[in-house]
Formats: C-alpha cells, sequence, structure tokens
C-alpha cells in the first residue's frame, strides 16, 4: 500500500471518462487500499481513479468524523436522486487552492460493485452524498466547476491558474 500522487489539473485524465471494472480482482483491491491512504493524506473525504491518473471506474469515500466508514465503489451509479438539495463547498487536490459552493440532490440511490464483488445498492444521505456524486463526476470526466456557470467557472480556473502557475 501507498500514497499515490495526485495528477493536476488539466492532465486528460481527468477528462475521460474511466472504464468500467470486470470484477474485483486483487489489483482493484490493492489499488482501493492506495486510494484510501491517498485520500487520508489529503484533506477530503473522497477519491476517484482518474484523480491519480488510473482510468477505472473506482472510488473510495469516507465522510464519517473518525474516518473509519470506508466505502469502496466500482462502476458506480446514481439510480435515483432527492429532489431536496444540499449546498455544500466542493475542492479537488487536482486543482489546489479554489473551491466553490455547489447545490447537488442532499440523498442518492447507488448501485455499485462492492468489495465482495457483489453489486450492491445503497443509499447515501447529507456529506456522504455530496462526494459519492463528486466522485461519480470525476469517473465521467468531469470536475467539480464543471457543474458551475461559464463565468464562475471561468473565475475559479483564472484564479486557480494564479495560485498554482
Amino acid at each position: 500500500m501507498s500514497i499515490r500522487r495526485i495528477i493536476p489539473w488539466p492532465h486528460a485524465c481527468l477528462r475521460q471518462a474511466a472504464a468500467p471494472v470486470a470484477g474485483i480482482t486483487d489489483e482493484i483491491r490493492a489499488l482501493w487500499q492506495d486510494m484510501v491512504e491517498t485520500m487520508d493524506a489529503m484533506p477530503g473525504v473522497g477519491l476517484a481513479a482518474p484523480q491519480i491518473g488510473v482510468a477505472l471506474q473506482v472510488a473510495v469515500v469516507d465522510a464519517s468524523e473518525l474516518r473509519n466508514r470506508r466505502i469502496l465503489l466500482a462502476n458506480p451509479e446514481i439510480i435515483d436522486a432527492s429532489a431536496v438539495l444540499r449546498e455544500h463547498e466542493e475542492a479537488s487536490p487536482n486543482l489546489p487552492g479554489v473551491s466553490a459552493k455547489l447545490s447537488r440532490p442532499r440523498g442518492v440511490t447507488v448501485r455499485f460493485l462492492g468489495e465482495d464483488g457483489e453489486i450492491t445498492q445503497r443509499d447515501f444521505v447529507g456529506l456522504e452524498a455530496t462526494s459519492v456524486q463528486h466522485q461519480i463526476d470525476h469517473l465521467n470526466g468531469r470536475m467539480f466547476f464543471d457543474n458551475l456557470s461559464k463565468t464562475r467557472r471561468d473565475m475559479l480556473i483564472r484564479r486557480a491558474r494564479k495560485r498554482n502557475p
């Protein structure tokens, strides 16, 4: 297990849809463990494989206060979303130093392959729901700022470039 390098935006891997995994293998389990270590080493409650340059539909989330409720997901897809929205400040280690307040569904139902290799369906609420949606965006080649208006997105990217030349 090791902490992986976070790739900087605008790396091409961050703009491509990741490939689905065929099944849960030892390689996927090792990737999940590296991703958990990497997530724990940074400020954040989730990480998607494309953020470390791996173009696979694999993500980890842990929004618990004690960081002891790891959620390991492969091929996640949202199958239902709450009509009630929740605002939360979002950011990405791929574009450090900038963030934006986004509104996303307060709750989502997600179908995914779990660590046992079985298809699982689970409801997520609050910060877990926000993080799962954020990671699924990454798996689909989207960054959090893609959910902003063009004007706000352009301002955020300009500010990020000034901070990270």
